[in-house]
């Protein structure tokens, strides 16, 4: 008879704190998107201290929804509550987060992601019994519109302001006028901030999947912007030669199932003296270093997005969202490129210029 495991009691109830923890984010993801959604944030930001019937009245919406809404804010610590007054009060912190959609560090869309995690469970429990990939497109589509909203404030903050600086020479070929391939763009948000900034370069997205591309159309044409900018349904390793003097990745070559042939075809693609702008999630090259809150959001998110669509592209080499500088850069020399070098960081992303 095997001996029943001596039970550490404080470690029992750190660790199921933390899990409720973590269930607690859950439901306090959904509060997010309805206060988003209904204008609640909007309606508190620069307001001040507010009572449940003013904040209802200025959104519209129902009083007792509103009051018992508030009370989960407040127990979250994500709006603040006056005991004396009885008010609530979006303090200015909060409210870059919750509700200024410009700013860098918003994240209610980002609650779509795992919204269409939950709602594609099926899909994932089948693929994990007989390892069958998902492609981006098989999801549900508050995947895609989620990953957009997310990553665009980010790229909106940096990519031109810090990012295409940090390579050499880059801006300077921008500013005179140049080809550029954002490869694998989505909603376009990257392509965009490009030709806002260089009126003088020409920019063309590529990805797989066709209703992104419709969204980065229409997006392109609201900026007016659609003369400068072309999108066309392609993979990675088969997008029209340029050649470019720039082409980008922006946190894409871990979905391929094939990175290595997408580097190849970046290096066929590429002007003389051109560059690859290499964008990926932040890690380090080992496991153990990883074990982290950015990295357990990027490891879950790999495990149902990430891994299943490269593993729909055939996988034959599934890097997921934690490949670390190493392994990406093993990707580029087997691809023939032969200066890679880190050229920034942030908490969330590595940025690399590869050269031929």
């Amino acid at each position: 008879m095997l001996d029943t495991p001596k039970i550490d009691e404080a470690r029992l109830e750190a660790f199921a704190t933390r899990a409720i923890g973590d269930l607690t984010a859950g439901y306090t993801g959904v509060m997010v998107s309805i206060g988003s959604k209904l204008g609640l944030y909007k309606a508190m930001a620069n307001a001040g201290p507010l009572s449940a019937q003013e904040i209802a009245s200025r959104a519209d919406c129902a009083e007792r929804y509103v009051s018992e809404w508030l009370n989960a804010q407040a127990a979250g610590g994500y709006i603040a509550y006056h005991g004396l007054s009885g008010t609530y009060e979006l303090l200015p912190e909060q409210a870059m987060v919750l509700a200024d959609e410009d700013s860098p560090v918003y994240i209610p869309h980002a609650w779509n992601v795992p919204a269409s995690m939950w709602f594609d469970e099926p899909k994932t429990l089948e693929a994990f019994r007989t390892g069958k990939g998902i492609a981006w497109g098989e999801h549900d589509g508050r995947l895609s519109c989620g990953s957009a909203a997310f990553y665009r404030n980010g790229y909106r903050a940096s990519l031109v302001p810090q990012w295409l600086p940090a390579l050499d020479g880059v801006v300077e070929q921008l500013e005179a006028g140049i080809e550029v391939a954002d490869v694998g763009c989505g909603y376009g948000h990257s392509t965009l901030l490009m030709a806002e900034a260089f009126p003088n370069s020409r920019f063309h997205g590529f990805d797989t999947h066709p209703a992104s591309l419709d969204e980065a159309r229409q997006n392109a044409a609201a900026a007016g912007l659609s003369d400068r900018i072309d999108y066309t349904v392609s993979r990675a390793d088969d997008y029209p030669d340029g050649p470019y003097s720039l082409i980008c990745f922006f946190d894409i070559l871990h979905d391929l199932g094939d990175p290595v042939a997408a580097a190849r075809h970046a290096a066929k693609t590429l002007a003389p003296g051109g560059t690859v702008l290499l964008v990926e999630p932040f890690a380090h090259d080992h496991v153990k270093d990883n074990l982290s809150p950015v990295a357990q959001l990027y490891y879950s998110a790999s495990t149902l997005i990430c891994c299943a669509h490269a593993i729909s592209e055939g996988g034959s080499m599934v890097l997921g969202a934690q490949a670390g500088q190493a392994r990406l850069a093993e990707v580029f020399r087997k691809a023939g490129f032969t200066h890679f070098r880190r050229a920034a960081e942030t908490p969330f992303n590595l940025i690399f210029e590869v050269r031929r």
